[in-house]
Order: structure tokens, then sequence, then C-alpha cells
């Protein structure tokens, strides 16, 4: 899913040096997520890991 590359649960692994996904989801979810994903919405589990959204509307 291309939002996963800006969601705050996306975490490096040292020893499989690569980023894995720790939302708390058990194997239905997980189904649902992939058929979620067929019908393009977005995943339910995904945080923003923009730490300025919440403020970039009080900017000068």
């Amino acid at each position: 899913m291309p939002e996963c590359d800006t969601c705050n649960n996306l975490v490096w692994d040292e020893d499989w040096e690569d980023y894995y996904c720790c939302a708390d989801m058990d194997e239905d979810d997980y189904a649902r997520l992939m058929q979620r994903e067929n019908r393009g919405t977005r995943c339910p589990f995904w945080v923003s890991g923009d730490e300025y959204a919440v403020v970039r509307h009080q900017a000068f």
C-alpha cells in the first residue's frame, strides 16, 4: 500500500534490515485489510507520521 510509506506504524527492524508494520491487528483484521486494498480504501490502522500536521494551520 502506498500510504504505508508515511505511516507512523512502520518500524525499522535491525535483524531483518527492513521495515514492518507494528499495528495491533489479528488475522481477521489482516484479511479485511487485504480485501479493502482491492477496493481502494485507506488502511484503518494508518497513523500520520507527520508530527507537524496538527500545528501546521497555526503557521504564520
